[in-house]
């Protein structure tokens, strides 16, 4: 490992420390300052020369400056003659930019997948995409973690007779069914149309889940419009409680009052992807270091990281992948 340097962006130092703690490493510093015309500047306070370098930085509020202290630390590895330089993103919020959905609209996530090439990353290290074809808008190796065997450990040796997880969309029904397959329990979800980036409309549900708790599951939850969207079809067909369980717990905008004491909503677990909401304690935080970590053991030694997921995930684990 000693060959190993991360480094790390500003808006998530904690989750950084808590890689390298799992690695044996020392996170390394990085100066970042702001010139009197608002650009910023990066300067790496260790030695990358012939290193294997990482640098972490998950795309959230305020996403536009993370974005650009990645690039500008991807440059200075570069730079400095690193031997390969990879971006540890845990959330790539671009991924929600996936598609040309009106006219003359931008393509944020490809966008921002040639800029960090650009920049000097050699390959990128993911979690829990918003869209599996953002994957491809890369044209160097990613390797994309997936947080499903954390979140149902969280679950383990609970009672879950009459439960059934829930997806709030048809899209991510396959990943809400892995996850039920986890828990053993059925699967149920909605049919969602958005109207626009805070207002949803969830048709219908496909599945029981009368009478039931439900397993609330979603790849992230900004500003939880469409949880309560959810939440009110849920109540509407006699499902009982609820528990919300996502990756990338953003919980931006009115999601914390939104959510927060809605009547429906039992208990919240996320991860640490992203910072957890400072007006929010009683969420539950699950770490997601420890994975990030040994991922990033395994593409430094040439192994698999794909076969940390065998037995959870498919899409993720092996034979499908090998990277």
């Amino acid at each position: 490992m000693r060959e190993i340097v991360v480094f790390s962006g500003s808006v998530h130092p904690e989750l950084s420390a808590e890689i390298c703690k799992a690695l044996g490493v020392e996170l390394s510093g990085v100066h970042i300052s702001r010139f009197s015309n608002d650009c910023l500047q990066v300067q790496l306070q260790a030695n990358c020369r012939q290193r294997d370098v990482y640098i972490v930085q998950p795309f959230v509020p305020p996403t536009q400056d993370a974005l650009m202290e990645m690039l500008l630390m991807l440059d200075a590895a570069r730079g400095a003659s690193a031997a390969q330089i990879t971006a540890v993103i845990p959330h790539y919020a671009y991924a929600r930019s996936d598609k040309k959905d009106a006219s003359r609209i931008s393509i944020g996530g490809r966008l921002v997948a040639d800029l960090l090439v650009t920049a000097g990353a050699d390959r990128v290290l993911t979690m829990t995409l918003h869209s599996p074809q953002v994957h491809g808008f890369f044209s160097i190796p990613v390797d994309h973690l997936t947080a499903l065997g954390v979140l149902s450990d969280h679950f383990q040796g609970r009672d879950l007779t009459d439960t059934v997880v829930v997806s709030p969309d048809l899209g991510n029904a396959k990943t809400a069914s892995q996850f039920a397959r986890l828990l053993g329990i059925p699967v149920a979800a909605g049919s969602k149309r958005r109207l626009s980036d805070d207002k949803v409309v969830i048709d219908a549900i496909v599945g029981d889940v009368a009478g039931k708790k439900a397993i609330v599951l979603d790849d992230e939850i900004a500003n939880g419009g469409s949880i309560v969207e959810l939440l009110d079809r849920l109540e509407e067909l006699g499902c009982v409680e609820a528990i919300l369980a996502t990756t990338h717990g953003l919980f931006t905008g009115k999601a914390v009052a939104r959510l927060r004491d809605h009547h429906m909503v039992r208990e919240v677990i996320t991860t640490d992807s992203v910072p957890s909401p400072k007006d929010w304690p009683e969420v539950k935080v699950r770490s997601v270091a420890g994975l990030f970590a040994e991922a990033i053991r395994r593409v430094h030694n040439g192994e698999s990281v794909s076969s940390l997921f065998d037995g959870v995930d498919p899409a993720h684990g092996s034979p499908r992948g090998s990277n």
